[in-house]
């Protein structure tokens, strides 16, 4: 894959970040993407792997934006020949007190802005004949959980824009499949757990094992090196023939 350019959205920090390493391990050079550009990661990616790699902020509720970044893009790298579409944002509320525009806002992010990356980046990838694109989904692809009504949506729904891309690019030397993790160790799962146990005076050790111990049958997080691997490996030749598929990587959550 050495010399391929990825696009990885919502990569600071987290999982984002965490794909971005994976693939410059395996000579891929990267964009950085997030709404503030992430310059001080793309510096130490760089230094990290040797690979190219470029750092870029734009609001992806803006498609006039998406545009413009695409275009730099595609005129700078040539291609975007790996997608991977991890940008999220969420909401926390009962559905008669959420914000409709949070609601407008996860729609925005969570489901336009891959269904425009995706659109913007097909021609190329079908100029060259191959392509990646990776869709982010989530254990809640397959299952709700109560509060979360924008993200239970837009993560049902980015499975039927995996599926879709990947009945119209079957023939094209393109795949498109989606990743649907578990409870990961993110900052923002990190310090949800720490404020839970900030605020019932409990150890954080303690509150970990029994918020695991709830979802994952692991009773473990889900690693951010392991999504990563699953990325590096969808992108390779072994995986030509996986496309449409929305892989579960929960430690058995979704068949709990």
């Amino acid at each position: 894959m050495k010399g391929k350019w990825a696009l990885v959205t919502g990569a600071t920090a987290g999982l984002g970040l965490a794909v971005a390493e994976g693939l410059a391990g395996a000579g891929v050079n990267i964009v950085l993407h997030d709404l503030v550009a992430p310059k001080q990661a793309a510096d130490d990616l760089h230094t990290r792997s040797g690979v190219e790699v470029i750092a870029v902020g734009v609001d992806l509720t803006q498609r006039d934006a998406i545009e413009a970044m695409m275009a730099d893009l595609l005129d700078r790298c040539g291609a975007i020949d790996i997608l991977v579409n991890n940008a999220v944002v969420r909401h926390f509320s009962a559905i008669e007190q959420f914000p409709p525009e949070r609601w407008e806002q996860a729609l925005a992010v969570n489901l336009s802005a891959p269904f425009h990356l995706i659109r913007l980046a097909l021609p190329a990838m079908k100029q060259r004949g191959w392509g990646r694109i990776i869709n982010m989904g989530s254990i809640y692809s397959s299952r709700a959980i109560e509060g979360r009504i924008d993200y239970v949506t837009t993560k049902t729904a980015i499975l039927g824009i995996t599926r879709a891309v990947a009945i119209e690019t079957a023939r094209s030397g393109i795949t498109c499949n989606a990743l649907c993790p578990g409870t990961l160790p993110t900052p923002a799962i990190l310090n949800k757990i720490a404020t839970i146990a900030s605020n019932n005076g409990r150890p954080i050790d303690d509150v970990t094992r029994e918020y695991l111990g709830e979802r994952q049958p692991t009773q473990r997080f889900v690693e951010l090196n392991a999504v990563a691997a699953m990325v590096v490996f969808l992108c390779g030749p072994a995986a030509k023939d996986i496309t449409g598929a929305s892989l579960p990587i929960d430690g058995g959550w979704s068949v709990a």
